[in-house]
């Protein structure tokens, strides 16, 4: 017996266009209004590509530094019983809804030359404020939480049996989880990765107020697109564009690994 066709009530499908709209009408308006074949050319210049060499080495090293403290992170927040985890959820979430000029203030205020670690910062010579460090940093900083809540409903969700017969055979805690659990869960690592990736490469707020932006120094592409507005649009919607398909080719990349 076939199921009766299911149409759409009336009352949803103005929202629903409404939605499209706001979502879809920016996304078509920045791609029909790139400078397709000046492309070569406008990204071509010493300042663009300056920025976008910024930003793939500070975002590879943003995703390395999440990954080797958010994995053990999302660990401690799955399986330890450690008091409190409630709370240090929540908090690993926070920089998900934080303005990110709050969060670069914040991350001033913790590691600037006057910030609570200030003193042995300025002390040892590493203070990372307004240097590609502070980029590195501001970056992880928005893109934990990422990680860490993908690995950690992955851990949740996990069958222990494996686990379990590993224990059994003699595997201590960290040959199981080298050798089973992060296999296992590799795909929602690799998502969660991605997602970090993604989220790193386009922080704008908390990068500019922690780290400035310097050409060649601290301004990632999200900063040089900014700048651009105002100096050379055409190059703007260009840089633009490039920001736009890589997300949608990283979105693409994701449905598949994950199906």
């Amino acid at each position: 017996m076939s199921r009766p066709t299911r149409r759409t009530p009336l009352l949803l499908a103005g929202p629903a266009v409404l939605a499209l709209l706001i979502v879809v009408l920016p996304l078509i308006a920045l791609l029909s209004r790139t400078p397709w074949t000046r492309l070569p050319e406008l990204l071509g210049t010493d300042a663009v590509r300056e920025a976008m060499w910024l930003s793939v080495r500070c975002t590879a090293a943003a995703v390395v530094l999440t990954l080797l403290a958010g994995v053990p992170l999302a660990w401690v927040l799955a399986r330890s019983t450690l008091p409190g985890r409630r709370l240090l959820r929540a908090l690993v979430t926070v920089p998900l809804v934080l303005p990110p000029v709050v969060g670069g203030v914040a991350l001033l205020l913790a590691f600037g030359r006057h910030g609570v670690l200030g003193p042995l910062l300025v002390e040892t010579g590493t203070v990372p404020a307004f240097t590609p460090y502070g980029v590195v940093l501001a970056e992880a900083f928005v893109a934990m939480p990422f990680l860490v809540l993908t690995v950690e409903g992955a851990l949740s969700g996990l069958d222990r049996g494996q686990e379990d017969v590993a224990a059994t055979l003699g595997a201590g805690p960290l040959r199981t989880l080298l050798t089973v659990t992060l296999p296992t869960i590799g795909p929602s690592v690799a998502a969660g990765t991605a997602l970090a990736a993604a989220r790193a490469l386009g922080e704008f707020g908390a990068t500019i107020t922690f780290a400035g932006s310097l050409p060649g120094a601290t301004q990632t592409v999200p900063l040089a697109v900014y700048q651009l507005l105002e100096d050379d649009p055409p190059a703007a919607y260009a840089l633009s564009a490039v920001l736009l398909l890589f997300s949608l080719a990283l979105i693409a990349s994701l449905r598949a690994r994950l199906r």
